[in-house]
């Protein structure tokens, strides 16, 4: 959850810029109207709460950097100074980047569980481990509240401007209370079924392929590129051909471009994605050895001192690797820690 103070308002309206919510037409009502928490800041966390504060909600917000707090204040959001402030919501929507940071605000003394009312419902749109978000489920319906799994595919961009495509999973009428704000925060809503862990399992099987399409295509252009074939010719056959998927156009661009900053998805939550979805197939005895490729040359970006770039900075890697002056000009030299 750090950032820098200019990353805070990154994807903030500009001065001048208002934030419009959808048309009407399949969207909430007025008398559908709720409060709602948002637990977490980062710039995904940013994007849900103005398009909830866009929708007419009275959203309440928390994050531990005061800073993203105060700037989302700005623009019709309520600052929490801590998370009891979280107490009079009916939906608590976590935006967060781990396992640890979860458990902290739900499971700890002071936790969702001991603040949030009965009936009201917490919906995880983070990253983690099914083994949580099923620990989760359980531990919320015996305090009488509802919990609902929604991970999403897509990045900060895509959040801001509705385009995510959401993966819920959940108890039915969990889902049903949740089901309004959902489909408001993306274009697409996919409910995988009752058992909340199958929408985490789901969304780190679509980062699986979007990491292996990374390391292909970082591959292939620093093939073409060696081979003396200008990248940008080779990304346009390859993408108006039989590669035109969104991966491959949006990250594929990156790479071409050499792109990898400001990062979309870390370095460090992709090693982690990786290793969440590896303990998975170990666990059903199902091999995955692409991904247990890919996840050591995420390793070897960090090794590198480029841990702080976009994922996408497989292609840098990839590059360096086939001896080509990669990406030179437009990042700064590896910082070797000791």
């Amino acid at each position: 959850m750090k950032s820098s103070d200019t990353s805070v308002l990154r994807l903030l309206p500009r001065p001048n810029e208002t934030v419009r919510p959808l048309p009407e037409e399949g969207g909430i009502s007025p008398s559908a109207h709720r409060i709602v928490g948002v637990l977490g800041l980062g710039h995904m966390g940013e994007a849900f709460a103005l398009n909830l504060v866009a929708d007419g909600h009275r959203v309440l917000v928390f994050d531990r950097d005061p800073t993203r707090v105060a700037a989302l204040g700005r623009f019709g959001a309520e600052a929490a100074s801590e998370l009891a402030g979280l107490a009079a919501c009916d939906v608590v929507v976590t935006s967060l980047p781990d396992d640890d940071a979860v458990t902290a605000v739900t499971l700890r003394v002071g936790g969702l569980l001991k603040i949030m009312r009965a009936g009201a419902v917490h919906v995880s749109m983070s990253t983690i481990s099914p083994g949580l978000s099923r620990s989760l489920d359980l531990e919320h319906e015996a305090h009488g509240q509802s919990y609902v799994a929604a991970p999403v595919l897509g990045n900060p961009d895509l959040a801001r401007a509705r385009r995510l495509f959401v993966l819920a999973a959940g108890r039915p009428a969990a889902l049903e209370k949740a089901r309004p704000l959902l489909e408001r925060l993306g274009q697409r809503l996919f409910v995988i079924g009752e058992d909340a862990a199958a929408a985490n399992l789901m969304k780190l099987a679509g980062n699986v392929l979007t990491a292996t399409t990374l390391q292909s295509m970082g591959e292939v252009l620093a093939l073409l590129r060696k081979g003396g074939v200008d990248r940008h010719v080779a990304f346009d056959v390859l993408t108006n051909s039989l590669f035109d998927s969104k991966v491959h156009r949006t990250y594929g661009g990156k790479i071409v471009e050499e792109r990898y900053s400001p990062a979309g998805m870390a370095v460090p939550l992709a090693v982690k994605d990786l290793r969440l979805v590896l303990a998975e197939a170990e666990r059903e005895a199902v091999p995955m050895p692409s991904a247990s490729l890919v996840r050591d040359r995420l390793v070897g970006l960090t090794a590198c001192g480029w841990g702080e770039l976009d994922w996408s900075a497989l292609g840098l890697l990839a590059a360096r690797d086939a001896g080509l002056d990669a990406c030179a000009d437009t990042i700064d030299p590896p910082v070797h820690r000791l």
